[in-house]
């Protein structure tokens, strides 16, 4: 057994673990390919990986290419202009952060004549240095979503304050999975809450989280990254 297999078999017990003991099931996993060389890329696909993540656009467009059947998210935060390389190659978009982003996000669905589905960034801890929506603003902005019918809104995602002990993130969860619950869509489906990664996925999927994003844990990087 490759040590890639050896890795990702442990996180599949560790979220399995998390599920059954918070009585959860159906949670999704993307692997986070940043750095990544495409051989191993390719193994993963082999173990049954479907969904990989990426967070800088000019080095996901390569592995796209040699690999477009599988299903690929973005991540990282999204400049404007680099909306049009996004849609249209990305099944989901984890960063929506910002109204000036959700209409270009719009206006290039538009012109592609496609649907693109986004998760909306939350910043909990209002950090300054990373992008997001105040939980205040959270239901104005989906409201305002609403006249964007190219930008299809399916959840949330967060990522909490780093720290070593996933303890500590424990409470930045049990919020966001309380914002999730009790947010609407209208007229859409809120079904993803993205959070959680190789540091703290088992907290996270413990307190709610149906999707979570780990890199550095199966790919063997020597720390682990907020970004993943």
């Amino acid at each position: 057994m490759s040590s890639l297999a050896v890795r990702l078999n442990d996180v599949r017990m560790r979220m399995a673990r998390a599920a059954q003991h918070s009585r959860r099931d159906g949670v999704g996993m993307v692997a986070v390919t940043k750095t990544v060389a495409t051989g191993i890329i390719a193994e993963a696909i082999a173990l049954g990986l479907t969904d990989f993540g990426e967070n800088r656009v000019h080095e996901a467009r390569p592995k796209i290419e040699v690999f477009p059947a599988v299903e690929w998210h973005f991540i990282g935060r999204l400049q404007t202009n680099k909306v049009k390389d996004v849609v249209g190659r990305f099944k989901l978009i984890h960063s929506l952060d910002r109204w000036r982003l959700a209409e270009a996000l719009q206006q290039e669905a538009q012109a592609q004549n496609v649907q693109v589905s986004v998760l909306i960034q939350v910043n909990l801890a209002g950090e300054g240095q990373k992008g997001g929506i105040s939980p205040v603003e959270l239901d104005d902005f989906l409201l305002a979503a609403t006249d964007l019918p190219r930008v299809r809104v399916e959840g949330l995602m967060a990522i909490p304050p780093y720290t070593a002990d996933p303890e500590e993130a424990r409470p930045y969860f049990r919020e966001m999975f309380r914002l999730f619950s009790k947010c609407r869509m209208p007229g859409g489906a809120m079904k993803l809450l993205s959070m959680g990664m190789s540091n703290d996925f088992e907290a996270a999927i413990e307190e709610g989280a149906n999707l979570i994003r780990v890199g550095s844990l199966l790919f063997d990087r020597e720390k682990y990254s907020q970004e993943e």
